[in-house]
């Protein structure tokens, strides 16, 4: 440290350029966690990454049974999807909830216009997807509420102010399935119903009046339903109690299962994304097709770990070039220290001894070199997080934190520009050592 402090502002300077290469590797690698952190968040509280999407073999294979191979005895009858298969489903391990993915096309009648367009049913957990950050207005009430949230580009073909909707009534012209009953007054189907071994169906138009609590942005049934494209979102319970007609119900009458109506699929949701695969395994094992977002979620992490290490490989860069900063610092060291060399020498220092305080001065600026290089990349990435937020707020935007340094990294970098201060010392330790005493103390 007294060594340090004869020579202040060149060990100074030494360590500041130290500090700037870690601060540049901190800043770059921190911002792309940040990025990855970011991305994995906001895909996480989306819903695509836990769920599985579960649907019919039959939708694959058209109705009735699975046609068998030549070389193969007839396969078993397709399974439709249930509610007692959404049952069994929920009981499996790692699953927390089973919904079924109610999407129905229906005219929407608002203020004496007529629009034809999609709605689908959400489920109360949908709540915490970001996808309703910036809402206007607020969530459903209730599940089983008769409420209405509309998606911001339907709700422009509505009126020109998309906000002046909430609170209002629209209603819904939809299509329900119903069972034929001595009731009926189509005899004629009711015969034909009748005289077969199963049960039939009607379709009856109905009408729905609901209150619109919301207008969002963005559309969270991507993550909900499977398949985005909605524009009307009701409470999942509300829309179960409407017995619309679904485009199974029509395969499920010819297969001679219409008793209990079928979904056209259902969302299964689990703890963590490390459940996926369990999951969807003992779902294809009782007969239905999954779809799972896995596999794009190694492809990510694959384009975040390459971009890491271009931004790793590019801060690096300049922690090399602080390196020969440390070089030329110690070699003008033995230089002026010759003298002290010899002293040490004469007295009985040893070249091991010579070696490794040459070391400890390395060390000691990358160190100090690390800890405050932290420090500034941690400033410079939170500068980037507060620009990038003024910058989204012009643009009615939500601010985000683009820039993350885990205690791993920190430490990290602190350890790499040690390790980095010690290799360039090694050179200059090395001819420190070799010094011969009696010419050390003839120096000048």
């Amino acid at each position: 440290m007294r060594n340090l402090r004869e020579a202040v502002l060149r060990n100074s300077l030494t360590t500041l350029g130290v500090a700037v290469g870690v601060a540049s590797l901190v800043a770059m690698l921190s911002l792309g966690v940040g990025l990855q952190t970011l991305a994995s968040q906001r895909l996480t509280r989306s819903g695509l990454f836990d769920a599985v999407f579960v649907t019919s073999q039959r939708n694959f294979r058209g109705p009735g049974r699975r046609p068998p191979t030549p070389d193969s005895a007839p396969k078993q009858e397709v399974r439709p999807l249930n509610e007692d298969v959404r049952q069994q489903l929920s009981k499996l391990s790692g699953v927390t909830e089973v919904y079924p993915q109610i999407r129905f096309i229906t005219d929407v009648h608002f203020a004496g216009k007529s629009e034809t367009t999609s709605v689908l049913g959400l489920p109360d957990s949908s709540r915490s997807s970001g996808s309703f950050e910036g809402m206007t207005g607020k969530y459903f009430s209730s599940p089983t509420a008769d409420e209405a949230i509309l998606q911001i580009e339907f709700a422009k073909v509505l009126t020109d102010q998309p906000p002046s909707l909430v609170g209002k009534d629209l209603t819904l012209r939809y299509a329900e399935r119903a069972a034929l009953s001595k009731d009926t007054d189509d005899e004629a189907l009711l015969d034909a119903a009748m005289g077969s071994s199963a049960p039939g169906i009607s379709i009856v138009p109905r009408e729905k009046t609901l209150r619109i609590v919301c207008v969002i942005e963005s559309d969270p049934s991507a993550g909900i339903g499977g398949f985005g494209g909605a524009r009307v979102y009701l409470p999942l319970k509300t829309a179960e109690r409407l017995h619309v007609a679904q485009p199974d119900d029509l395969e499920t009458f010819l297969s001679g299962n219409s008793a209990k109506p079928s979904y056209m699929g259902l969302t299964v949701r689990v703890h963590s994304p490390k459940d996926v695969l369990q999951v969807e395994e003992a779902i294809k094992k009782m007969g239905f097709a999954t779809f799972s977002l896995l596999d794009a979620t190694k492809g990510l992490r694959l384009v975040f770990t390459v971009f890491d290490l271009f931004l790793g490989l590019f801060g690096s860069l300049a922690l090399t070039v602080a390196s020969l900063g440390i070089i030329n610092t110690l070699v003008m060291a033995i230089l002026e220290r010759r003298r002290e060399i010899g002293i040490l020498k004469a007295l009985g220092a040893t070249d091991r001894d010579v070696r490794s305080l040459f070391f400890a001065e390395a060390g000691a600026i990358g160190l100090f070199g690390g800890f405050f290089g932290v420090a500034l990349g941690w400033l410079i990435g939170s500068a980037l997080t507060w620009g990038t937020t003024i910058y989204l707020h012009r643009q009615n935007l939500p601010g985000v934190k683009i820039s993350y340094v885990p205690w791993w990294l920190a430490l990290g970098a602190i350890g790499f520009a040690i390790v980095v201060s010690l290799v360039a010392g090694l050179y200059p330790a090395a001819r420190a050592a070799r010094l011969n005493p009696v010419e050390a103390l003839r120096y000048e």
